[in-house]
């Protein structure tokens, strides 16, 4: 007769294999929350492209032409109302232009401090695909260095510090090679991969209840009944441009019937 051979995990080895399979499952949710974040940046960075060049510099030039009526509405008037209607009028233009232009001047300028770049090398000295172990850590460091080039090209020294923590964490603060101190190593790995989660679903939320967000949703509710609302909005304040010119002018004839 066969003797049946059984093989019984230890309790600990038990635990272990359980805690590895939460670990990948939690890294996976965590893959899956950057690739669907990581979609919607790009899918709100091409639309905010788009409402700059079509909607934002209209803006910025109807507020400036309301800030030069208001400001000829002090030659006109000469009182402290005026005054102050015209101040308020050009900070608005000055706020219009630099949301319409300012973006791209950062793009182009863009220069990170020596502390960024010492900051960000420090975490890729430490992250970086080439030092993963296995196919799993390769997968994970793959996902981890995306993160930290995006926080680098947007100046996000927190998120990198942090990448830099965790890792330090778990590299020279848990140390040793029995099952206690991969038990350990696991658990903490996972507390940052649910923490990371939840930084990741935190801004999605922001970004797509932010003033972008929301007209992008707009538009895409638009798109669906075959309508451009970008289009739509820029239409709209070409006619008020061409009001305020007809202001300016009317005002202007004003002002040289004064004599002033």
């Amino acid at each position: 007769m066969p003797v049946e051979i059984v093989l019984h995990q230890t309790p600990d080895a038990a635990v272990l294999l359980d805690k590895r399979e939460q670990l990948a499952t939690v890294r996976a949710a965590l893959a899956e929350r950057e690739s669907e974040l990581a979609q919607v940046r790009s899918q709100l960075a091409t639309f905010e492209g788009r409402y700059l060049r079509q909607v934002g510099i209209l803006y910025a030039e109807l507020d400036d032409l309301e800030a030069r009526i208001a400001e000829r509405e002090v030659d006109l008037y000469d009182s402290d109302s005026a005054r102050r209607r015209a101040e308020e009028s050009r900070q608005q233009a000055r706020q219009s232009h630099e949301a319409a232009f300012a973006d791209a001047h950062q793009a182009e300028e863009f220069d990170p401090p020596p502390s960024l770049k010492t900051l960000f090398r420090e975490v890729a000295k430490r992250i970086h695909p080439d030092f993963a172990r296995d196919d799993s850590e390769l997968q994970h460091f793959t996902l981890l260095m995306a993160s930290a080039n995006h926080a680098y090209k947007r100046g996000d020294t927190e998120t990198l510090q942090r990448l830099l923590d965790d890792h330090r964490e778990i590299a020279s603060i848990i140390t040793g090679e029995d099952t206690a101190a991969e038990l350990l190593r696991i658990t903490r790995q996972i507390r940052h991969a649910e923490r990371d989660i939840a930084l990741l679903d935190a801004e999605r939320h922001t970004l797509l209840s932010g003033e972008i967000g929301k007209l992008h949703s707009d538009a895409e509710a638009a798109a669906r009944e075959h309508r451009d609302l970008l289009t739509e909005l820029a239409t709209s304040l070409r006619e008020q441009i061409a009001d305020a010119r007809r202001r300016f002018e009317l005002i202007d004839r004003q002002i040289g019937a004064h004599g002033r």
